[in-house]
């Protein structure tokens, strides 16, 4: 077994931050952004599609989004899949467009998403800890195999804990950054 890949190691951490990224990007904070709808599929011409193929999803105000639909048959389609789709969104039909208004959000509301936000970071954390603890079960390998000495693990430990330490600092930075932008009126 070789030494812990620092570069893997970083790789994959960094890969958890840009997971939690993505998952507070589909958070709603009562401003319209367009990756709101990415998790809504329609059916369109008998099978499920992501919206963004059926159409053209834009922000023209800050707390309005629409949808550009490309074929008239899916506009019914893409009314429906916004509205099932749990966000708690009402789309409205104006022709070849489906407008999405996105609705105030309510204290009680802020505080359901700012825990939201936090479950996010914790997963983010997990993952961030099992990288660390994934490599420093590489050099203890290593060590077994004779490649490393006792000294050779306790560095690899405590630079693998630099690296997680420092991906933990930015998992937490990003969950404020969330919750203050969440909690602003």
């Amino acid at each position: 077994m070789a030494a812990p890949d620092y570069k893997d190691l970083e790789k994959r951490m960094n890969g958890a931050v840009e997971a939690l990224k993505t998952e507070f990007a589909g958070l709603r904070t009562g401003r319209a952004h367009v990756s709101l709808l990415e998790p809504v599929t329609v059916e369109s011409y008998g099978a499920q599609m992501p919206l963004q193929q059926v159409g053209t999803v834009s922000a023209p105000e800050a707390r309005m989004l629409a949808v550009s639909v490309w074929d008239k048959s899916n506009v019914a389609a893409v009314e429906k899949g916004i509205r099932n789709s749990g966000l708690g969104l009402n789309p409205v039909v104006d022709g070849m467009t489906v407008r999405v208004p996105i609705p105030e959000l309510t204290e009680e509301r802020r505080v359901d998403l700012a825990k939201v936000a936090s479950g996010y970071a914790e997963q983010a954390k997990v993952a961030v800890r099992n990288v660390r603890r994934h490599g420093i079960d590489d050099a203890k390998a290593a060590e077994k195999d004779g490649d490393f000495s006792k000294d050779d693990v306790k560095k690899a430990e405590d630079d693998i804990q630099k690296l997680t330490d420092t991906y933990v600092k930015k998992v937490d930075e990003i969950l404020s950054e969330k919750q203050a932008e969440i909690m602003q009126v």
